[in-house]
């Protein structure tokens, strides 16, 4: 079973730029829509140029993509356009059954991330949307997502992203009005810097995770 976590926030509040300090030998990323990395990143190629990113928003080859690599960390970004990307090529597509389908994808790709190798971690990254109580949380498409599922509840971390005093960090505690989660002990600040080496370190340890080589 492998750690997945999910990753929160409006855009450019440091979702994407959290992974400046990874190593791209040890990280596949996995882009639902192509676009330029936030920092310097030339050791970020795609994979058929002999480096580490795929660009794919179709479930199917994001979850064999995420069981294919040797590479123990695994990035989603713009995990929200798994949803969207497909609802813009249906959007002339009538009927519900298609809202069906796409939530279902989604579920698909979030179960998978939960199911990998014990070594392996994987971090979604996701826009947020408000809910009607007024609840921050990952921003969906359709109701059945939200109703039925509550895709928080299918993973054990959510870090959520923020801005203060010009500072980029990740909040680690519910504040009532969102989906925060973290186990207990493995975050003491309420804020932490939005380093996702940093928080892959964080869940190596609490979990004990050994490399697939030890």
């Amino acid at each position: 079973m492998s750690i997945a976590t999910m990753i929160l926030g409006t855009s450019g509040t440091g979702k994407s730029a959290s992974l400046r300090n990874m190593d791209p030998a040890q990280t596949l990323l996995i882009q639902t829509i192509p676009k330029p990395l936030p920092f310097r990143s030339s050791a970020w190629k795609l994979v058929k140029d002999g480096g580490n990113v795929i660009v794919s928003a179709l479930a199917d080859q994001i979850i064999s993509a995420m069981h294919k690599t040797s590479r123990p960390v695994v990035v989603v970004d713009d995990f929200q356009y798994l949803l969207a990307v497909e609802f813009m090529a249906r959007a002339s597509e009538v009927g519900y059954g298609k809202f069906t389908e796409m939530a279902k994808h989604y579920f698909d790709v979030l179960t998978a991330a939960a199911n990998l190798a014990p070594e392996k971690r994987v971090y979604l990254l996701s826009h947020t949307d408000m809910a009607e109580n007024g609840q921050v949380k990952a921003k969906t498409i359709g109701k059945l997502l939200d109703e039925k599922i509550t895709v928080e509840g299918l993973v054990t971390i959510v870090l959520r992203t923020h801005v203060i005093n010009g500072q980029y960090v990740f909040s680690t505690h519910n504040n009532g009005q969102d989906t925060v989660k973290t186990p207990m002990g493995m975050f003491e600040a309420e804020h932490i810097p939005n380093d996702l080496l940093e928080v892959d370190k964080a869940v190596v340890e609490y979990y004990a995770i050994q490399s697939k080589a030890a």
